[in-house]
């Protein structure tokens, strides 16, 4: 089949690198030519493990390519995928859709003959009927079908979870439509994924009710990790105790300095507006978005707290900056909280992430970004990690002890245990943990 993926962002260029592999002819449109000609170099836009080899193979097969002319890959197209951003409004919390609007309006122009229109962008309840209208006004006679195809892509999984998914989720007012993507996805059927249809507006809130339900529960075992330190108690045996029940699962909760990233924070924000909008409180939701605003707040506090109750004047090596591993993805991370209050305590902040320095030092001023672990522990008086990257889960403890002259690790992910951290001659801090953990 013949696929236009609008917007080369992380979910268009995933999806369309990942449709190209499935043996789709993909065209990648993006009006930004600085990012089209690097793609075209093969240089990435976004860190993502697999997907520069994923995009050089099928660039090379001759299936996958990038423009920023969308003129004839659209007339020629089966289907058009919408993969552009929806960020919040400023000021409202509303998802801003002007990028989708004007989107599907140059589509309208575009389409030459029965067309499938896709919204893989996180878009709020009633958005296909608008681009529906949109794309009617300017397209004439020229047949085509809206269909909604959310994506449930986690960032550093992405492609494992595109090419095995728990579920395809189609909204579609058309069975003709529905028979155009259940061949668009036919690959997947050797995997048995099930292809679920619904009509446009559930599939749309279906997408947002996932992400504020996993919000949740990342949530709920947050304020439990606050109980467990006030009782004594551990909440990774908590998590454990309420995670091997199948009806919770334990997915989403390891206690931690809140959520961030591309999806949770802006969706479970446009979800609580939808619920305004429609005059239905969803105050389970707006509890969630508060508590994780808190949380991350919350987290420069108790690294003050353990280094004694002040760090003015001391030099912590943050290890970690991006809201989780395997992305270069700096959107609502906790660091973005954490690091400037560490600094207006007085702190000087040396920091290492393996990927997300770039993006960090467009956010954030007045840090010393190092080379490596060793070079952000040396000379440090205290340690802070914020995000688990593999190579910080295997630290030689001694070695840290040695380093710094505090001696003194907080370990926001609870990566190690307090008898190790010990017994190598630290003093450890981590969350939701009694002082006796082991």
């Amino acid at each position: 089949m013949r696929v236009v993926m609008i917007g080369t962002g992380y979910v268009g260029l995933v999806s369309g690198a990942c449709f190209s592999d499935f043996g789709h002819h993909v065209v990648c449109v993006d009006k930004d030519a600085d990012k089209i000609a690097a793609l075209n170099d093969g240089v990435m836009p976004i860190y993502e493990p697999g997907l520069e080899a994923l995009v050089a193979q099928n660039v090379a097969s001759g299936r996958l390519s990038f423009t920023t002319e969308p003129t004839e890959a659209i007339a020629q197209a089966d289907i058009v995928f919408l993969a552009v951003g929806t960020p919040s409004r400023r000021g409202d919390g509303h998802a801003d859709l002007t990028y989708v609007y004007q989107a599907a309006r140059e589509i309208g122009t575009l389409i030459d003959g029965y067309t499938v229109i896709v919204n893989k962008s996180t878009v709020p309840v009633g958005t296909g009927d608008e681009v529906e209208r949109i794309i009617a006004e300017v397209a004439g006679d020229t047949p085509f079908d809206v269909t909604s195809n959310p994506e449930f892509l986690r960032e550093g999984a992405a492609i494992e979870d595109f090419k095995r998914p728990d579920r395809i989720v189609v909204g579609s007012e058309s069975e003709r439509a529905t028979a155009v993507l259940r061949e668009l996805y036919r690959p997947l059927y050797l995997n048995e994924t099930p292809l679920v249809v619904f009509d446009r507006r559930t599939s749309e809130l279906t997408k947002y009710a996932a992400n504020a339900f996993l919000a949740t529960k990342i949530a709920f075992i947050n304020e439990m990790a606050d109980l467990c330190e006030a009782v004594g108690a551990n909440v990774q045996d908590v998590a454990r105790g309420i995670g091997l029940d199948k009806r919770i699962g334990a997915k989403f909760l390891n206690a931690s300095p809140g959520y961030g990233g591309s999806c949770f924070p802006k969706d479970t924000l446009a979800l609580t507006k939808t619920g305004q909008d429609a005059d239905v409180p969803l105050s389970i939701v707006n509890a969630v978005v508060e508590a994780n605003a808190t949380r991350k707040k919350r987290m420069a506090r108790i690294v003050i707290d353990a280094a004694g109750g002040s760090i003015a004047g001391k030099t912590i090596a943050v290890l970690g900056l991006a809201f989780k591993p395997q992305t270069d993805d700096m959107r609502d991370a906790p660091s973005l909280d954490i690091v400037p209050a560490l600094q207006e305590a007085g702190a000087t902040v040396r920091a290492y992430d393996p990927e997300a320095m770039e993006e960090a030092a467009k956010l954030m001023d007045g840090i010393e970004f190092a080379e490596d672990t060793n070079d952000a522990l040396e000379g440090a008086d205290l340690a802070v990690i914020i995000t688990e990257w593999n190579e910080f889960r295997a630290l030689n403890l001694k070695q840290v002890a040695e380093t710094l002259s505090d001696k003194l690790l907080v370990d926001l992910r609870n990566v190690y245990s307090a008898s190790e951290a010990r017994a190598a001659g630290l003093i450890y801090r981590s969350i939701g943990r009694p002082d006796r953990e082991s």
